[in-house]
């Protein structure tokens, strides 16, 4: 079961493709932080929503929301599959322990092996405000992004 708006998000440490070590506590009082889980990389439907990101990234740069995308694939991979579409925010290697943080979140799909799309909006004080998951092979949707955003904006 995902995890519920209003709880703390787990910190975690994860590689992204260029082997940085990225620390979600890390942008807690500076951004907040879009956590994008997808399943995998080079596949139609992720590249289409990630593209889609890529190519609004205004919407978070403007809300001052660091976008973090997260898979099950190597950061190997994940640098290939980039370079290749020309994402310029990082891609997270959720790759060993195989899925520990999508199991954290509790969005990872133990019978296929990677996690569900799911979409965490987490607060300047590390608090998840918004989230959003699809069913399988449903993508997620520009405006389901643009609501949550507004979630962490104080009322």
């Amino acid at each position: 079961m995902a995890l519920e708006n209003d709880t703390q998000a787990p910190d975690f440490e994860l590689f992204n493709q260029f082997g940085e070590r990225v620390q979600l506590s890390e942008f807690r009082g500076k951004k907040s932080v879009a956590l994008v889980f997808f399943p995998l990389a080079f596949s139609g439907i992720c590249s289409g929503e990630l593209c889609e990101l890529r190519d609004n990234l205004s919407l978070f740069v403007a809300n001052e929301v660091e976008l973090l995308g997260i898979s099950v694939d190597s950061r190997h991979a994940l640098r290939a599959w980039g370079e290749q579409e020309r994402y310029t925010f990082d891609l997270l290697a959720d790759f060993w322990p195989h899925g520990a943080v999508a199991k954290e979140y509790g969005v990872f799909l133990e019978q296929k092996g990677f996690a569900n799309r799911a979409t965490f909006l987490i607060d300047l004080e590390g608090i998840i405000r918004a989230s959003f998951i699809t069913a399988p092979g449903e993508p997620r949707s520009l405006e389901a992004y643009r609501a949550a955003i507004g979630e962490l904006q104080p009322a």
